[in-house]
Parts: C-alpha cells; sequence; structure tokens
C-alpha cells in the first residue's frame, strides 16, 4: 500500500518531478559518457603502447637496463625464444638488437633508439608496419634498409630512397657509422615515439656492430590477449626461476615497463567514480528541496493520516519510498540514454580531429572509443539508492514533526 500511495503522489505536481528526473537523468548521463571516454582514452594509450612500443612483456639481461649497452646480451637467447614460442598463449616472440645512437643527414642530427629486427617476427609482435604512411616495411631480404618515424623524416627531411647515416657504438667501444636506405615511413599516434624510434634489419645492424645474428639485448614477447598477461608472467617465471635467481634473466610486463600506464589507468577509474559522486551529492540538495516542498505542500494531509492512525515508522517509510523513486527513475532513464551513446562512440569513436595534434605530442590518437564497464553501471544505481535515502531522511523527520491536530487545520 505504502507503496502505490508514494508512486501516486511523485505525479501530483508532474512537472517538478520531470525536473528531477531529468536533473538526475543528466547528471548520471555526464558521469557515464566521462566515464566512457576517460577509459577508452586509457584503453587507446595502453593498446597503442602494447602494440607499437613495448609488447606485453619484455625479457632483458638485468645489466642492460642498468646501463642501457649494448654488450649485456640475453644469454641462451635463441634457446629461450624457442620455449617461449612453444607456449599457447604466445601470439608471437621476436629477439632484438636495441641501442642508443645518432642519426642524421645534411641538413639535422637526432639521437634515436635503434632497434634491429627480424622483419617476419618483428610483424607478429609489432603492428608498426600496419602503421606505414609511405614505402614499404623492412623485409627479410632487404640490405641495409630502414624504416623511420614520420616526425623524425621531417626532422632530417629525409624521404623514401634518402640515406640515413647512423652513429654508433661497436663490440670494441669504437665509434662506427653506418648508412642505411630508407624504405619506409610510419606515422603512430605517439609522435614523441615517432621522432626517435628507428627499425632496421638485425641482419645488417648485427653485421655493422660485430654480434652474432642470432644473438639479442631484448626479446619482446605478445600474447593473443592482453588479459593473460598476469597469468603468462606467472609461468615464464616459474619456466626461468634458476635463470632469474642467477640474474642473468629479468621479465618485465608493460605495466613495469611503463607504470605510469598502469598508475594512469587506475587514477581514472578514481576520477570516474569521484566525478558521479560528486555529481549525486549536488542532486542530493534538489531531491531534499524537492520532497521538502511536497511535505509542506501535503501537512493537511499528512496530519489527516497520522489522526487516522497511521504510525510515525510508515510515514517515515512513504517519504523515503518517494525520494526513491523521483531518484531511480531519473538514474535508471538516464543510464538507459548513456548505454546507448556509449554503444554509438565504441563503434564510430569520437572525433578530436581538431586537436589531433596537441593529442598525437602526448601519445593519444585522435579518435577515442569509449568503453564503460558493467560495474560503474551497476555502482551508479547503488549509488543514487543510496543518497536518495540520505536524501530523504531530512524531510521523512521534517515530516514526523507534524502534529495532527495542528496539521489538519493548516491552510495550504
Amino acid at each position: 500500500m505504502l507503496l502505490a500511495i508514494a508512486w501516486r503522489n511523485i505525479w501530483r505536481n508532474k512537472l517538478r518531478s520531470i525536473v528531477i528526473f531529468a536533473a538526475i537523468g543528466i547528471g548520471i548521463i555526464g558521469a557515464v559518457i566521462s566515464d566512457g571516454y576517460m577509459s577508452g582514452l586509457t584503453d587507446q594509450r595502453v593498446n597503442a603502447a602494447i602494440a607499437n612500443e613495448v609488447s606485453d612483456i619484455q625479457i632483458h639481461n638485468p645489466k642492460f637496463l642498468i646501463n642501457n649497452e649494448i654488450q649485456y646480451l640475453i644469454p641462451n637467447a635463441e634457446k629461450t625464444k624457442k620455449v617461449i614460442q612453444r607456449l599457447s598463449l604466445v601470439k608471437g616472440v621476436t629477439l632484438r638488437l636495441k641501442m642508443p645512437a645518432m642519426a642524421s643527414s645534411a641538413n639535422a642530427g637526432a639521437g634515436i633508439t635503434l632497434y634491429g629486427v627480424n622483419p617476419t617476427d618483428e610483424k607478429k609482435v609489432s603492428d608498426i608496419y600496419n602503421h606505414i604512411v609511405k614505402g614499404k616495411y623492412l623485409t627479410d631480404s632487404g640490405k641495409i634498409s630502414t624504416v623511420i618515424g614520420k616526425k623524425l623524416s621531417k626532422k632530417l627531411n629525409l624521404g623514401i630512397g634518402d640515406k640515413l647515416i647512423i652513429t654508433l657504438t661497436d663490440t670494441t667501444g669504437t665509434i662506427t657509422s653506418g648508412a642505411f636506405n630508407i624504405v619506409g615511413i610510419y606515422k603512430t599516434a605517439n609522435d614523441q615515439f615517432d621522432g626517435k624510434t628507428v627499425f632496421v634489419n638485425k641482419r645488417d645492424l648485427a653485421s655493422l656492430v660485430g654480434y652474432p645474428v642470432h644473438t639479442g639485448d631484448e626479446m619482446a614477447i605478445r600474447l593473443k590477449s592482453d588479459t593473460d598477461t598476469p597469468i603468462m608472467m606467472k609461468k615464464l617465471k616459474k619456466i626461468f626461476s634458476s635463470e632469474i635467481k642467477q640474474k642473468k634473466l629479468i621479465i618485465q610486463s608493460w605495466s613495469q615497463i611503463q607504470p605510469l600506464l598502469k598508475s594512469m589507468i587506475q587514477m581514472m577509474d578514481y576520477f570516474s567514480y569521484i566525478f558521479l559522486l560528486i555529481i549525486l551529492l549536488a542532486l542530493a540538495f534538489a531531491i531534499v528541496n524537492t520532497m521538502l516542498m511536497a511535505i509542506m505542500e501535503r501537512t493537511r494531509e499528512i496530519g489527516m493520516l497520522m489522526a487516522l492512525g497511521m504510525n510515525k515508522r510508515k510515514i517515515f517509510v512513504l517519504i523515503l519510498y518517494e525520494t526513491i523513486f523521483l531518484s531511480v527513475i531519473g538514474a535508471i532513464a538516464g543510464l538507459i540514454i548513456s548505454i546507448f551513446i556509449v554503444r554509438f562512440y565504441s563503434i564510430h569513436g569520437f572525433d578530436l580531429s581538431s586537436v589531433a595534434k596537441g593529442l598525437n605530442y602526448i601519445g593519444y590518437s585522435s579518435i577515442i572509443y569509449f568503453r564503460v564497464n558493467t560495474n560503474f553501471y551497476i555502482i551508479s544505481i547503488l549509488l543514487v539508492i543510496i543518497i536518495a535515502i540520505i536524501s530523504g531522511i531530512f524531510p521523512a523527520l521534517k515530516a514526523l514533526r507534524f502534529q495532527p491536530a495542528t496539521a489538519v487545520r493548516e491552510d495550504v
């Protein structure tokens, strides 16, 4: 009975109720879209970092991470690679030679990170080959060829067919140089990566610095699913436990290689819930005001209900029911609308091409695909109910202070 009365009461003043529904609905839509945008932004950055920059898991010689010198190679690299390739969760494994170097042309020079890669293996781990905007990617048969980023090509004023002079230190510590023919130019969403990362064939680089071609100082592993990273980390640490104890190998996930990305994901989650809570707290004042107005308009009615024997507990529950109805209806309407909006932008993407240069400079794509976890929808509804109950307490207590004899004579 109380539910029926509460439902009837919220429709006594339809305009006022609709305004509250709209306010709560718009607030929920804003919170959900904000969460979808921020989650999509972090997803895009993490996915791009895994696909183009760091892969899911990397293996190094521990000394290489300290000194970043090519002499600290992965022991038994080819054997280690074959063991990992046989694991069911692995999509691809590539063994690289990675070192700092100088790239120069007739016009300018720049410090770079040079990667010597096996093109066939690299395609299974890195998506750089999908980002070629001019020319082509490296091939196993190509000789003395290189692929550079678009930003670096502009800085050095070089194009397809031009020679890129790379200066680095060989195994003896002697500075040596090599001329590489530019066969491809790539463009990712990260301008800083594009401006300092150069790819060459590992065979050519090994020959230049005096290392056997089967060696490497970085092993990158790409998994069939990014969600399998924790499982694979445990499995690899178990398989290579002896090497890890002897400090011959160190195994790192993408979140350990780039901890700022992991922190950013956690921070975005916190911001989403804080933003939702701020919106609901602001709406709580509107709900309290609306319920106080409704109670003051129904002073005589509440007095009559008390006079007819309705106890204070039922009066209190009745007011709470009305508050919950007002809040939940608006929240559900907002969630339904927001689901359609998020779904649309999760498929078509939110286009920020007008600020693409700024986003690319800090490593983000100009197209953001929204994503909202189911947990966020569930928590949103729970928070709305909690806020509604809290908001209804003060108006309900106000109604309980009415004296039946006085309230029935009240002029409204």
